[in-house]
């Protein structure tokens, strides 16, 4: 795409440098004002005059070409109209030409990032809880793959714990392997409820749990074939729900993994010092960062999160050289991070500069919040097999006659799941509500994919057609709803770009839903089909290059694009 501002910028003959001028030139809110705008208040110290005299001056000196058609001075900004016709074509041109990929790049390229997300706990339900690490890792992957990016997906899981010696005790006193097959994490987390139950009464059951975790840990034959039972089931049936999704990982080396690594990097923290005794543990002193103190090693001898976390950072360096490490966890585990990273630091780590935690807010469905031991979980599986069917139904009102539409449902209901988690700053509290995230005519992606269908109904209507600038008429494009919108898709590669430096999925979904609705009052305002094959044809170009981007966009998201709805 031509850059306007590196036009713009040579144009303006002004004692400020090339960075720091391209810096301030912006794009206009109003497209009646001009397409970019320069303020020159900045400028009033150093050239002596009025904001508003540096503007109209600069206005008159300003040499006008084929991409500069217009400069006027306002209120001491100087705007400039480009050619709006050859931005147009430009933009449309580049969504050609990408085939399916506009906003790929190789910005990425010869550089590795690291991205732990989802992280499911073995014998617990995937529940609603996991939707938002889930859907921004699998997002933040697309996106860094599309910039070129050799990404390295992690799921850390949870798999490490006391938590595994209760289970062992619940399913030797109530449990059955045939009911656990069939019914598979349900059984077990019917177990896991019971056993906190029981253990009220019966304390004992918590000292029986700790002595089987600690035969795992010497690999007990029994124990060991028990917790890998208790794995295996727990995978199968969340590796279902990640195809649903469509979601990925290159690594499944939970916390149990790093059990025997820890030993190198305990000894590392002593030998620099940083490892002082506090009533029996093993901790490093952080109070001078305004931190508690990160304990390592308990008083028993176990290990934590934390010496589990430290030693899965300092692998992953050396296995995989990232460039970046990113942690997608809830905001809860804001101290936590901030410890472990700064105890890397202290050590002396350059490397920790690249260790990132993107933070989260949590989700909660309107009748209040969830809790694993109570048993009051919601399955990711039951809220997304609700959202299908309550889109098949939707559909089935809208579209009674369409082919496929279970299959269109499918995707309707998982990319509306999906984007729910995706819509807003990934650190929102988000309230889930099916009715909100299905509505056709929201900010939702049910209104994304409606909007991309529209667009190939339009060009299935118009039949072949040709997409070439000099087979259509593009005066009959200059004017405002074209022009807004054809910004906003050219747009959209800098928001890809964007997304991946804030690791904020919502650039990209934020973006798409302001296409989206640029797109209708284009079609609104826009007769596309018409007897005047000129115009029928630059039109027509618009609009593929809407679908294109949108069905991009949502890919980059996760979410497929049904060619009908």
């Amino acid at each position: 795409m031509i850059d306007y501002k590196k036009i713009i910028a040579a144009k303006i003959n002004v004692p400020l440098e090339q960075k720091e001028l391209l810096s301030m030139i912006t794009e206009t809110a109003d497209d009646a004002f001009g397409d970019y705008a320069f303020p020159c208040f900045k400028l009033a110290r150093t050239m002596h005059m009025s904001p508003v005299q540096i503007a109209e001056k600069l206005a008159r000196e300003t040499e006008l070409d084929e991409h500069i058609v217009k400069v006027q001075a306002v209120n001491g900004y100087l705007n400039f109209f480009v050619n709006r016709i050859e931005l147009i074509w430009d933009v449309i041109s580049d969504v050609f030409a990408a085939r399916g990929k506009y906003g790929d790049s190789d910005v990425g390229a010869g550089k590795t990032v690291c991205i732990d997300y989802s992280s499911v706990n073995i014998c617990k339900s995937f529940h609603i809880g996991h939707l938002s690490t889930t859907a921004i890792g699998s997002a933040l992957y697309k996106i860094y793959s599309a910039l070129g990016y050799k990404v390295v997906g992690i799921n850390h899981l949870g798999d490490y714990g006391t938590q595994f010696g209760k289970m062992i005790v619940a399913f030797k006193l109530w449990g059955n392997r045939e009911v656990a097959e069939r019914e598979g994490v349900t059984e077990l987390q019917r177990l896991y409820v019971k056993f906190h139950q029981e253990e009220v009464v019966h304390p004992e059951l918590t000292e029986q749990a700790r002595e089987w975790f600690v035969r795992i840990e010497k690999g007990d034959a029994e124990a060991q074939e028990l917790f890998e039972f208790f794995k295996r089931i727990t995978l199968c049936e969340v590796k279902k729900i990640y195809d649903r999704l469509n979601v990925k990982f290159d690594s499944w080396n939970g916390e149990s993994f790093f059990n025997d690594k820890m030993d190198k990097p305990l000894q590392m923290l002593r030998d620099k010092g940083l490892i002082t005794e506090s009533q029996g543990a093993q901790v490093v002193e952080l109070t001078d960062y305004g931190m508690p103190p990160c304990l390592l090693v308990k008083s028993d001898g176990s290990s934590l999160y934390a010496t589990r976390d430290i030693a899965a950072a300092i692998w992953r360096k050396q296995e995989y050289d990232f460039d970046k490490c990113l942690y997608v966890v809830a905001y809860q585990q804001n101290l936590h991070f901030k410890q472990i990273f700064k105890v890397l630091e202290l050590a002396g780590l350059p490397w920790v500069k690249d260790l990132v935690h993107v933070a989260f807010g949590m989700v909660s469905l309107e009748d209040g919040a969830m809790s694993t031991r109570k048993g009051n979980v919601v399955l990711l599986k039951d809220v997304i097999d609700k959202a299908v069917a309550k889109a098949g139904e939707i559909i089935r009102d809208k579209n009674p006659d369409l082919a496929d539409r279970e299959k269109i449902a499918e995707q309707v209901g998982v990319g509306a799941v999906l984007f729910s988690a995706l819509e807003n700053s990934r650190i929102k509290d988000i309230v889930f509500s099916y009715d909100r995230i299905l509505n056709f005519d929201g900010e939702t992606s049910p209104y994304l994919q409606y909007t991309c269908a529209r667009c190939n109904s339009i060009l299935e209507k118009a039949g072949d057609y040709k997409n070439s600038k000099e087979s259509g008429d593009y005066r009959s494009l200059d004017n405002p709803e074209t022009l807004r919108l054809v910004k906003l898709i050219g747009s959209f590669p800098q928001a890809v770009r964007d997304a991946a430096a804030k690791y904020e999925p919502s650039v990209i979904s934020a973006l798409l839903i302001d296409i989206a609705q640029a797109f209708n009052r284009f079609y609104i305002e826009h007769r596309v089909l018409s007897d005047n094959i000129a115009e029928q044809n630059a039109r027509l170009q618009v609009v593929e290059a809407t679908a294109a981007v949108l069905k991009r966009g949502l890919s980059l998201l996760g979410i497929q694009s049904p060619d009908k709805m």
